[in-house]
């Protein structure tokens, strides 16, 4: 279904687990290229409920954003993280930029207010940071996925199947 779309998957210390593992296995289900992109490929990240725990396939600061047809932002402690990191930070951007998919679920808009990509878009979060989406100029909604252009934006670990399927349908529609 998704042969030949490469897909990057963020990642820091602290992810909400289902938020990178379920993405990751739809993905994976769907023949997409699926590349873990983290600060480091020299440690062992832990998701924050300690169920998961993934090696980075590639550091943020090696990779090349033209290769990817879509980033997902999982969410969780991570994005604050993650929103420090400026190889990170410019990944989403350029992603963004160029129209490919950008997808981000729970605490995961954090990076893309980083990043500089929410202003003037309708978007969803977990409602705690639905106050630093307006201040960054979003319009936020309480709906379980947001899809505004090539931003795929969710609530939490429980829209994560309507969050899947908004992916592999936008990355589809890229075709």
């Amino acid at each position: 279904m998704l042969q030949g779309k490469y897909v990057a998957i963020l990642v820091e210390d602290g992810f909400e687990d289902s938020e990178l593992a379920e993405p990751l296995r739809v993905l994976q289900a769907a023949n997409a290229n699926v590349v873990i992109v983290g600060s480091s490929v020299k440690k062992a990240f832990k998701g924050k409920r300690g169920k998961v725990t993934v090696n980075a396939n590639a550091d943020a600061s090696e990779v090349n954003y033209k290769e990817f047809d879509a980033v997902v932002v999982p969410g969780g402690y991570a994005p604050d993280k993650m929103r420090m990191n400026q190889a990170m930070v410019n990944l989403v951007r350029n992603l963004y930029d160029e129209g490919k998919v950008v997808a981000a679920i729970c605490h995961g808009p954090q990076l893309l207010i980083s990043a500089g990509v929410v202003k003037g878009k309708r978007v969803t979060s977990y409602p705690s940071i639905a106050i630093d989406l307006k201040n960054a100029g979003a319009e936020w909604v309480d709906e379980p996925v947001v899809v505004d252009g090539n931003l795929i934006t969710s609530r939490r670990p429980a829209d994560i199947p309507e969050f899947n399927k908004a992916i592999i349908k936008s990355l589809k529609l890229k075709s």
